[in-house]
């Protein structure tokens, strides 16, 4: 397709974009403005396809642990039973809610969670195009949930997993985009409450989403910094936004107050909570940050390398400056979500994946107006196209192996071995098969994905065992409770998961657990399955569990209670 200085993408940026869209459609035929309307909405929707059908491709994947954790506690919620009275857990319970409904629309399995997950990325990855749409026009849009879709499906950012963030910057970019429609068209005092509402949604679905509530917060601020201003305005606007930001959160203490775990769930998701966070100093935060990052970029390194041209674009790009400070601020918050603790894990970085996307958005598209507009560079006009079409084919040649060849199963072998995610499927199979359908089960390590599987329930709450493992005040008091929980319950099945991922013990680390465990399962326990984890997996099953002689530092072992 041609484009010429007429088109309003190639428009000086000087024009706002809803002049732009005017100007264009003064200019062409009503068949060409039909095009024009329509041809951006069928390229996001051919990219939403595109990136749908890899992610169902690899839809069988086996869930890592985190997956584990919210589709467990979505299959309690379902059975009646609330968070925390069974899932000891520092995550706010947005996620688990909705866990809960998607596999209510698609099968308790890990198919069916990845199979709302790729609902949940194609609304977000069109809610990423429609802000870049408001903010800087039809191309920026395209480009930037283009960006987006393929940013949050690499394997860099573990984004093929359903993780909290995915469900956080949903509602947190719906608020959003709702925010800058009522600020920009004055609209009704409602909608500032719907939009701090889904804010709200988003810290309930994890934690660092309260900084989306801070920027919205803050954008409202700004946008009523006018001379005169309107005191009494400014506070019913902020008034309406915090409390629909408030409103789920404290929907959420009610309803958990009348199930009876309010004080649980306080201790669990701030208490306990707060101690996880400060595990690292400011001072190891850069450290960390440089270590972490060059994995993170990746193979979509020159994707992020176009954000920052994005961020040059406001020295020469006048129309784009008038949204510089949402744009940067959007940025900012959106880092700051990654920071709590200075962990910088490889999928908190999704939270920030909505900024980058748009400012390359912004970038390949005012680069293409400032060429096209300049005479003496007018031929380049289609150069900054070029260049993102150049970055965007080599993100998703480096990635084509994981996401057009290989299987479910050997995709998360290559991302997560050796963890126990594969075979967490056996071994849940095994005890489903042998045990009642109201048996207890109870396994020590950091693999709730097993109870998912197995559908039975934990013997103690604790299906995590990292805050054990911890240096931090309530590390021995906390295996002292889950020690008490298992001997109580006399689960009949005991999983032991000899992996160190699953506990990540450390210098400093309280043993006393795994003493305990030893000697309870000498004494109570006969081993019926040995699960061995090398260049390939060996399993043992029943007598020769009793036999085998596993060689491998990873292994996980089943044990089966004695008769009395």
């Amino acid at each position: 397709m041609k484009f010429t200085a007429k088109d309003g993408l190639l428009e000086k940026s000087a024009v706002s974009t809803k002049s732009r869209r005017k100007h264009e459609t003064r200019q062409k035929s009503p068949q060409a403005r039909r095009w024009t309307a329509h041809w951006h909405y069928a390229l996001i929707a051919l990219v939403l396809l595109s990136f749908a059908l890899i992610r169902f491709r690899l839809r069988d994947m086996p869930l890592e642990r985190d997956e584990g954790e919210y589709a467990y506690a979505g299959q309690l919620i379902s059975q009646g039973i609330a968070p925390y009275q069974s899932v000891y857990a520092m995550k706010l319970p947005g996620t688990y809610l909705a866990y809960a409904c998607l596999m209510a629309i698609f099968g308790q399995s890990s198919s069916g969670i990845h199979l709302g997950l790729i609902v949940v990325n194609a609304a977000t990855s069109f809610l990423v195009f429609l802000l870049g749409l408001q903010l800087f026009g039809r191309l920026a849009g395209l480009i930037a949930g283009a960006s987006y879709a393929l940013l949050s499906t690499s394997e860099s950012v573990l984004g093929f997993a359903a993780h909290a963030t995915h469900f956080s910057v949903l509602p947190a970019l719906a608020g959003t985009l709702l925010l800058l429609i009522a600020v920009e068209r004055g609209s009704r005092i409602w909608l500032y409450f719907w939009s701090g509402l889904l804010l709200g949604l988003a810290f309930l679905m994890k934690q660092p989403g309260i900084f989306f509530v801070f920027f919205g917060g803050l954008y409202l601020l700004k946008s009523e910094a006018k001379e005169p201003i309107a005191w009494r305005s400014v506070g019913i606007k902020l008034s309406v936004f915090g409390l629909g930001a408030l409103a789920p959160f404290l929907l959420t203490c009610l309803v958990l107050w009348r199930a009876g775990v309010l004080e649980k769930f306080f201790f669990w998701t701030f208490t306990y909570a707060s101690q996880y966070a400060t595990t690292n100093t400011i001072l190891q935060a850069l450290p960390v940050l440089k270590m972490v990052a060059p994995g993170v970029l990746g193979p979509s390194a020159y994707l992020w390398g176009l954000a920052f041209l994005g961020i040059m674009a406001f020295a020469w790009d006048s129309g784009a400056r008038k949204h510089a400070w949402f744009t940067v601020a959007f940025l900012l918050f959106s880092f700051l979500g990654v920071c709590p603790g200075f962990f910088f894990r490889q999928h908190y970085f999704i939270l920030m994946l909505p900024a980058v996307a748009l400012l390359a958005g912004l970038g390949v598209s005012s680069a293409r107006e400032k060429f096209a507009s300049t005479p003496a560079i007018r031929p380049l006009a289609l150069a900054p196209l070029f260049v993102f079409a150049v970055a965007f084919a080599y993100s998703l040649i480096q990635q084509s192996e994981f996401f057009f060849q290989i299987d479910p199963l050997a995709a998360c072998q290559s991302v997560y071995a050796p963890n126990p995610f594969p075979e967490a499927v056996a071994i849940a199979d095994y005890i489903k098969a042998h045990s009642k359908q109201n048996s207890e089960i109870a396994v020590l390590g950091s693999e709730p994905e097993i109870y998912f599987y197995a559908k039975r329930h934990s013997a103690t709450g604790y299906i995590y065992t990292y805050e054990l493992m911890e240096r931090q005040k309530y590390a021995s008091a906390m295996q002292q409770e889950m020690i008490r929980e298992i001997e109580s319950a006399k689960p009949d099945y005991i999983v032991n998961v000899d992996v160190f991922f699953s506990w990540f013990p450390r210098e400093g680390s309280d043993n006393t657990i795994f003493a305990w465990a030893k000697e309870y399962l000498r004494a109570n326990y006969e081993r019926v399955g040995v699960v061995e984890i090398g260049q390939t997996t060996e399993y043992y099953w029943d007598d020769a569990a009793n036999t085998a002689k596993p060689q491998s530092a990873n292994r996980v072992e089943v044990f089966r209670r004695k008769a009395s």
